[in-house]
């Protein structure tokens, strides 16, 4: 059945051509020069009806991608479940391209796996449904300046609210990860879950365990970069979403900690503190701390419910021991979990083995000489001093934090200098410093 198409003209809605990026426009024009049709689609669309600046331009299109990279020299073709072209331009700017897509994903005879693969290319109307959400299933042509909406996306964006497209359980079973996007879009942009997608959610949390452990790993880092984690937290929490992605809190969420917060009220204040400091580097123009870090951050809690960690007053083999039982832990836990690097389970478990170390000495004017000499001292330190933000209030200085950053750029490895022996030029290393020999013997 061919949707309801809806054409909102320019004097009813807010978007302007000189709203869109260059490249975008670039794109889009190029395409409709060569006889191709071409929309902004998705997040570009909803984030200009709202006022705000998008992240990505991405562009539909019913060219083909042999027929898109033909008009690009400049691009390159990616994707395996459906293939996308990536048009590269300066200063590292990429502008994605897709092909329309079929509706076959959603035939009632369709098929049912999660994730089932589909490369068939459609028409707009078709693109429109297979969309995750009616807001992001908008699509905006140049020539008339005009938005297309198929799916009630413009209703649902002066009234703010969030509705999975399609009936919201077969959607969530064909991609559970539509479950989280629809929290994400929720809390980032202040809307209400219609009350259908949200029962859905609700009912169908556990199949995010079905995803893979990558996917949840990258998508739940966009929620806590976001400067939104702590309404995501709560919202994620409400709908169980968080304890699918965080199984290690499964059981916990009602424990009392060290100093009488649970578990639940310790993680908010967390992911608040988080939201500030995200916010702060973005301001100020500082690299934001790395994965490893906020999910050594989020663990805390636990780490104090699994460890005791605060009470604890080790030093020598037991802190070994200690960071011994914490990896074997993350090992079979997060790790897994989010398919977390050799490196990144590494990183975690040195913050949250020698966070004991700094509390012991929490009360001293000055850090000892010994343990501001270690490698972890900087980063553990750090972690702290946010740790102590988050339940005690007392913000970190922005000095320190960019001290940490400037730290860790100044102590980066140094590419060692090659001898002079080792710069002979056409002459093997162990050959004799004179010229006309071989092997270091004269002819």
């Amino acid at each position: 059945m061919t949707p309801m198409e809806n054409i909102i003209e320019p004097s009813e809605h807010p978007i302007r051509p000189d709203m869109i990026d260059d490249e975008a426009l670039y794109v889009m024009r190029k395409l409709n020069r060569a006889g191709f049709s071409s929309y902004l689609v998705g997040g570009g669309v909803r984030d200009l009806y709202l006022g705000k600046t998008p992240k990505d331009f991405d562009i539909s299109t019913d060219a083909r991608p042999g027929q898109i990279r033909r008009l690009f020299n400049n691009s390159r073709t990616i994707g395996r479940r459906f293939r996308l072209v990536q048009v590269f331009f300066k200063n590292r700017k990429t502008i994605e391209v897709s092909t329309l897509r079929s509706l076959s994903e959603h035939d009632i005879d369709g098929p049912e796996a999660i994730l089932a693969p589909n490369n068939t290319y459609g028409t707009p109307d078709e693109d429109a449904l297979r969309r995750d959400l009616t807001i992001n299933a908008l699509f905006y042509e140049i020539e008339n300046r005009t938005i297309i909406d198929y799916v009630g996306g413009v209703d649902d964006l002066d009234r703010g609210i969030v509705r999975i497209l399609g009936s919201p359980e077969r959607r969530i079973t064909h991609d559970p990860v539509r479950m989280m996007r629809a929290v994400r879009h929720s809390v980032r942009n202040n809307f209400i879950i219609e009350e259908q997608s949200w029962a859905a959610i609700c009912k169908n949390h556990h199949l995010l365990r079905l995803c893979p452990p990558s996917r949840l790993r990258d998508e739940t880092l966009k929620d806590i970069y976001s400067s939104a984690a702590a309404e995501w937290f709560e919202l994620s929490l409400d709908g169980n979403l968080f304890t699918e992605l965080f199984p290690i809190y499964q059981g916990h969420m009602t424990a009392v900690l060290h100093d009488g917060g649970s578990c639940r009220e310790h993680l908010a204040k967390i992911f608040s503190t988080i939201d500030r400091l995200n916010k702060q580097a973005v301001a100020s123009g500082n690299h934001r701390q790395p994965d490893y870090f906020l999910l050594a951050f989020l663990l805390i809690p636990w780490a104090d419910l699994k460890f005791n960690l605060f009470e604890q007053k080790l030093k020598g083999p037991q802190l070994y021991q200690l960071a011994k039982r914490i990896r074997e832990e993350i090992n079979q836990t997060i790790g897994l979990d989010f398919n977390l690097k050799r490196s990144s389970r590494q990183e975690i478990t040195t913050l949250l083995a020698h966070l004991p170390l700094l509390l012991q000495n929490q009360t001293q004017k000055s850090w000892p000489k010994w343990l501001k000499r270690k490698s972890y001292f900087k980063k553990c330190r750090l972690l702290y001093l946010f740790y102590r933000e988050a339940v005690e209030g007392i913000e970190v200085e922005d000095e320190i934090h960019q001290a940490s950053d400037e730290t860790i750029e100044r102590h980066k490895p140094r590419q060692q200098k090659r001898s002079k022996k080792s710069r002979r030029k056409g002459r093997p290393a162990f050959s004799g410093g004179k010229q006309g020999g071989v092997f270091g013997f004269k002819r």
